[in-house]
């Protein structure tokens, strides 16, 4: 299978000399729910913003469907190829209701106002944004809604990529819960392709298929979530802590050495645990 994007010896340095990235190889493909971790400064949000053109790489090339995303011919697809919702909702809306914050990208792409109306409705209903809020000013509503929002405005566009920046700042654990069902969700249904930048460990262990983790603008591991969070001496290079759960388990492989796998999620912990130790 083709991958949906890659990249190839990416490398980017801003304008004060920063260098951000340093060699990134990396394939996304169809259906895939990917975690972006890694500390502050390892480089995910600017690989991120380079995966749908916000940033153009130093060197190296992204692409997309094949295409490289410096290729003048491509760059009006990428909107609709690969969306990007922003860790903080109010930094994309900025019409003065909901139904024109998500008309806008349709309409910005010359459509007639008949299908600009059927994309809104489609992608509010996806979204969970309810017909009576289509009036509202997006900057009235709770944080929670206004990132459904920002991601309706984006599925208008029906991108098959889409990016989340941080999702659940700000967010309590219900909205955090009911923010990554959702994603999950569109990933199952929707056949998108899914790439959260994060650095709450449980969400990706709970959701992603697989991770990426970066470390001083390079990739440091790639894998399952149960391969890359049982290499903890590795992780730790990026400081990056597996949940209290991994540890847990992973320090329980030295104690009980019958224990197969030393990473298991919270449910599969609990299981195995009690099968083998009759708790």
């Amino acid at each position: 299978m083709a991958p949906l994007i890659r990249t190839r010896n990416l490398h980017l340095t801003y304008p004060d000399g920063t260098k951000a990235l340093d060699g990134i190889d990396i394939e996304l493909f169809e259906g895939e729910i990917i975690g972006l971790i890694g500390q502050n400064g390892s480089g995910k949000s600017t690989l991120s913003k380079c995966l749908n053109a916000t940033l153009e790489p130093s060197k190296g090339t992204v692409e997309i469907d094949g295409t490289a995303t410096t290729d003048e011919q491509n760059s009006g697809d990428i909107v609709e190829k690969v969306g990007y919702v922003f860790q903080n909702p109010d930094h994309q809306l900025f019409n003065r209701t909901v139904w024109d914050e998500i008309a806008y990208g349709p309409r910005n792409l010359d459509m007639e106002e008949e299908k600009v109306e059927e994309r809104v409705r489609e992608a509010a209903e996806v979204a969970g944004v309810h017909e009576q809020r289509f009036e509202e000013h997006p900057n009235l509503l709770t944080k929670g809604l206004r990132q459904r929002v920002a991601i309706a405005s984006i599925l208008s566009m029906k991108p098959d990529t889409i990016i989340v920046d941080e999702p659940t700042t700000g967010q309590d654990a219900r909205q955090s819960l009911e923010i990554m069902n959702f994603l999950q969700q569109l990933q199952s249904e929707e056949d998108r392709t899914i790439i959260i930048v994060t650095h709450i460990i449980p969400i990706v262990q709970q959701y992603c298929d697989r991770v990426i983790c970066l470390r001083n603008g390079k990739k440091l591991l790639e894998d399952e979530p149960k391969v890359v969070f049982n290499q903890p001496e590795e992780l730790a290079k990026s400081a990056v802590q597996p949940s209290q759960i991994a540890r847990l388990s992973h320090s329980l492989s030295g104690e009980f050495p019958d224990v197969e796998t030393p990473y298991l999620t919270p449910d599969e912990a609990i299981e195995d645990f009690g099968s083998k130790y009759g708790r």
